[in-house]
């Protein structure tokens, strides 16, 4: 595991964005050899998305032959509730960016058939040949994507039920009303994450702080669902400080002193 630790959440939103970058270019992507990306909601992506726009913008980067693929939705909602997160994701990062539409991809919340649109949503990302980066945030209980504490390691894309602590974070997006929060959503599983080339997660706030310790000193449970990221043979957790204050000095001493290159 590389764990990437920042001063601020400026800073390291800037250097996610400078790694997305970096990984597209190398890639060096084209109509037959696209780059596939997984892409999060909610707010500790903003800062990354803001820096890829401007990117963009100045020319360091092209979308133009990059599929993207989109976490999760809340069961109930679609495409154009400004509450879910494909009308998140369009908002705040894919309008200003030169994607195709046809290669968007998200969960239609909207469903009456989970089973059949979870496994088709699992068949497409294989029709593209896997993902090769997979950005996640983590939860305060150690959740990524919606894989709430105790779920199955080996878990696909499929309904899940949200936790309390969770459904309680979001209502933000719901007037701070906890019970307009839907409490099914429609995820992609850890062992669909797992399955992609490379995976970063980030982390920022000291609220995150025993999330990360989990996730990098603490042994594999899935009462921690980010631990499995040790696992991972190209797995990323990207941090701010104050998302490590509870990691031991000996454990930031040593992952301060390595990670000397920029990528």
């Amino acid at each position: 595991m590389r764990v990437v630790i920042k001063n601020d959440y400026e800073e390291l939103s800037r250097w996610a964005a400078d790694y997305v970058v970096y990984r597209i270019n190398k890639h060096k992507p084209s109509p037959k050899h696209l780059f596939v990306l997984g892409l999060p909601s909610g707010s500790t992506p903003l800062g990354m998305f803001k820096y890829l726009a401007q990117y963009y913008k100045e020319g360091k980067v092209s979308f133009a032959n990059v599929v993207f693929f989109g976490m999760g939705e809340y069961v109930g909602i679609g495409a154009g509730d400004e509450r879910g997160f494909q009308y998140f994701l369009w908002d705040k990062f894919l309008k200003y960016v030169n994607i195709k539409k046809e290669h968007v991809y998200f969960l239609n919340g909207l469903t009456t058939d989970f089973a059949k649109e979870c496994a088709n949503y699992e068949a497409t990302i294989q029709k593209y040949g896997g993902v090769d980066l997979f950005i996640g945030g983590i939860g305060e209980d150690g959740h990524i994507a919606f894989n709430e504490p105790y779920s199955s390691l080996c878990s696909r894309t499929r309904v899940k039920t949200l936790a309390p602590s969770t459904l309680k974070a979001n209502s933000r997006f719901f007037d701070n009303d906890i019970s307009k929060v839907p409490p099914l959503v429609l995820t992609i599983g850890i062992a669909t994450m797992m399955d992609a080339q490379e995976v970063m997660i980030m982390a920022t706030g000291a609220a995150k702080a025993e999330a990360v310790k989990h996730a990098i000193e603490d042994n594999i449970t899935h009462v921690w669902p980010v631990s499995i990221l040790q696992q991972h043979p190209h797995g990323i957790i990207a941090c701010d400080k104050d998302a490590t204050s509870k990691l031991s000095d000996k454990t930031i001493e040593y992952f301060r002193e390595i990670d000397k290159n920029k990528f």
